[in-house]
């Protein structure tokens, strides 16, 4: 009776051992997919369907005087904002400050606008921290920006048109140093 018993207990632990296994990716979501692997973070870039004027709202360059988007018309340009707080965001600094260089400062501009509370006073010392003195940030302390784009989310890419116009957008992290990147933004450039 007792050997009987255990090798009762001993197949109900094994169908229950495989049982789990059998069932821990039973769940929608759980598999791993192939595609999901190959798929570029480019490909979340919403390109709109067609283009949307933005106001004039002005920010600040590294000296504190105001800047804003008209200043920049006949280039494509690229607001990323951004913050010190948010490691996505700062996992993304090198790939933008990357992207600058591969185009013509006459065709395209990147303009990383950081929305930390503190601006400059903690931005630089964050950058040099990192060894990114020479990167290139704005600042929009009180989020006036938020009236022209969403800021619940960071980090946040808007793509203007040579006009000044909203072309795309992704609210989320995205490897710029993908060549895909480089392949999209020259075909913004290329727009007539």
């Amino acid at each position: 009776m007792k050997k009987r018993l255990a090798s009762v207990l001993t197949v109900s632990l094994l169908a229950l051992g495989s049982l789990s296994v059998s069932t821990a990716f039973a769940y929608p979501g759980m598999q791993k997919k192939a595609e999901a692997a190959s798929q570029s973070s480019i490909d979340l870039i919403n390109v709109l369907p067609k283009t949307y004027p933005i106001d004039v709202v002005p920010f600040k360059d590294s000296k504190g005087d105001a800047v804003d988007f008209s200043q920049y018309k006949g280039k494509v340009i690229m607001v990323n904002m951004w913050a010190t707080w948010c490691p996505p965001c700062v996992r993304e600094l090198p790939a933008i400050e990357r992207l600058s260089t591969k185009f013509d400062s006459k065709d395209f501009e990147i303009l990383p606008i950081s929305i930390d509370l503190e601006g400059k006073d903690k931005v630089e010392p964050f950058l040099k921290e990192l060894g990114m003195e020479a990167f290139n940030s704005y600042y929009d302390e009180k989020q006036k920006l938020g009236r022209v784009f969403p800021l619940d989310t960071i980090p946040a890419t808007f793509i203007l048109n040579k006009e000044g116009e909203l072309l795309a957008f992704v609210r989320t992290f995205v490897d710029w140093d993908d060549k895909k990147a480089e392949e999209l933004i020259q075909s913004f450039i290329d727009k007539p």
